[in-house]
């Protein structure tokens, strides 16, 4: 089941150079720590002159829609989803 949730989250972000690809790594959110198996979409858009990225990513258990403000570097976690119907 989907949750809409718009709740702040900590992200570990990489950087591989020889593909010139930022990813995800891991989420920790309600004080536990999901590292990421899978990386779907992503992708970026606007509000006003604020540019977010944003991620589609898997855990084992867990699938995530992640949210980066690029203005203030903070995270936000807008839906998760178990992947079984609701």
């Amino acid at each position: 089941m989907i949750e809409k949730v718009s709740v702040p989250v900590s992200v570990s972000l990489a950087f591989d150079h020889t593909k010139r690809k930022v990813y995800p790594k891991w989420v920790i959110w309600n004080g536990r720590l999901y590292p990421i198996a899978k990386i779907g979409l992503h992708h970026t858009f606007r509000q006003g002159r604020i540019l977010f990225h944003v991620f589609s990513v898997a855990s084992k258990s867990l699938f995530f829609r992640l949210t980066l403000n690029t203005e203030n570097l903070h995270w936000r976690l807008e839906e998760i989803s178990d992947g079984l119907p609701g």
